[in-house]
């Protein structure tokens, strides 16, 4: 076996052709008639995805375990075993109408890195995992575990449409009952780097660059409630109007002109209203009550503060002006978690190294990435999404930026892998510097 040295692996790259092959013979696993995937976590499907990769992982030369939160997690191992271990990693679930490479995309990439190690035998100094969360599109349960945030509340995770949360971990391998046991210590891990989609337009517009995340917004969600007087919208007169409805028009305008701001700072922020529900609905009434939702997500919490309270100005004057009675009532709040510098640097670096345009960009969705930041050092990487478009079956990144982003995935692992080394005794190094 190879002791890892710079000329050993500068031009060393993953089997393409192999990771590619390996993308749709999972993606055949829950396959749609439409041409999407339906995967859901704790599924026969989600199972057998899972029983496929292990097999690649174990033929890379991988020890297997599953936790009790369900994470898979397949281990290679570094010169110095008792070393934290580098990893990466993300999930195999997905949403009921998905692509095939949400989540998958980066799971496989991370085999296929260990895989390439294995074939020319090289040993970085620290281990390698590559983890397949549990349950990422829904509860999350498995970063969350890991990171030891879950909720020991077994109810917490009731719905209607899957079944209780202890079936489905016993399912895919997990343990309820040991549940605090999938909590990692810090000291067992050196790093986290996640590769991904992008999800978004961004990097596409940009004429295809990969993606140097700056970091995971943060995001709240609310619920805005307008109470007027639900009249007849044949007597009831303009002037002597209170319609819930026009007052709730007027603060999308407003949600929309707060999530379009470029000055003071303000230009990766977004605001949505994404559901509206109109009580009574019905055409001759004018609308007395409506309850829509607001989504807000930037990487700064104090943009957020600014935002929510720009937004509660410009009700108080709406329901002045519409004499209606407006509240708005928080839902989530997720922190935003900045990248830890080195490792974006590092991505950096490779991306120059290995002559690919990378352009920076905040991830507006949420990853299993954004719950380990809180045990270890976090980066990621993106790559295109054609369109913009996820959780879709038209969903695509070309193979060229499947492979593209695999050899970065690699390179940056390899660098990492001496930046995190302490030539006595093998420790991590902590950076605390934050992009």
């Amino acid at each position: 076996m190879l002791h890892l040295v710079a000329s050993t692996t500068n031009t060393l790259t993953v089997n393409g052709e192999r990771l590619m092959q390996m993308m749709t013979a999972v993606g055949a696993i829950g396959a749609l008639p439409n041409g999407g995937v339906r995967r859901l976590a704790f599924s026969p499907e989600d199972r057998e995805g899972r029983q496929l990769v292990q097999s690649w992982m174990e033929a890379a030369g991988m020890t297997v375990i599953i936790d009790a939160a369900g994470n898979m997690i397949g281990r290679y191992e570094g010169r110095f075993p008792h070393a934290p271990a580098l990893a990466t990693g993300s999930h195999l679930d997905t949403v009921p109408n998905a692509g095939i490479y949400d989540g998958t995309y980066g799971v496989l990439a991370g085999v296929e890195v260990a895989r390439t190690l294995h074939d020319q035998g090289i040993r970085p100094d620290h281990p390698i995992e590559v983890i397949v969360f549990a349950d990422e599109e829904r509860t999350m349960i498995g970063s969350k575990a890991m990171a030891g945030k879950a909720n020991l509340d077994p109810n917490f995770y009731d719905h209607p449409h899957y079944e209780p949360i202890e079936m489905g971990l016993s399912f895919i391998g997990g343990d309820w009952a040991q549940l605090p046991s999938a909590q990692r210590d810090t000291d067992s891990l050196a790093a986290f780097v996640e590769l991904h989609v992008e999800q978004g337009p961004v990097l596409e517009s940009a004429s295809n660059p990969m993606g140097l995340v700056t970091g995971i917004v943060g995001q709240r969600r609310y619920l805005i409630t307008i109470d007027g007087s639900a009249s007849h919208a044949g007597t009831t007169p303009m002037t002597m109007r209170q319609d819930a409805l026009v007052a709730a028009s007027q603060i999308v305008l407003v949600v929309n002109r707060i999530g379009t701001k470029t000055d003071d700072g303000y230009g990766e922020q977004v605001a949505t209203v994404g559901a509206m529900k109109l009580s009574p609905n019905v055409a001759n009434t004018i609308p007395g009550r409506v309850e829509m939702t607001l989504d807000i997500r930037d990487l700064s919490n104090q943009r957020l503060d600014a935002m929510v309270a720009e937004l509660q100005r410009e009700m108080d004057a709406i329901a002045t002006q519409t004499q209606t009675q407006i509240h708005i009532k928080p839902q989530l709040r997720n922190e935003p978690v900045p990248v830890n510098s080195h490792i974006y640097n590092t991505i950096a670096q490779v991306c120059d190294q290995l002559k690919l345009p990378a352009h920076p960009l905040p991830s507006r969705a949420s990853h299993d990435a954004q719950i380990i930041a809180s045990i270890t050092d976090m980066g990621m990487i993106f790559v295109p999404s054609q369109g913009g478009v996820s959780h879709s079956e038209t969903e695509y990144t070309t193979p060229e930026h499947c492979i593209q982003g695999a050899n970065i995935l690699l390179h940056t692992l390899l660098k990492l892998d001496q930046h995190y080394r302490c030539p006595e005794d093998i420790t991590a190094i902590r950076t605390e510097s934050k992009i």
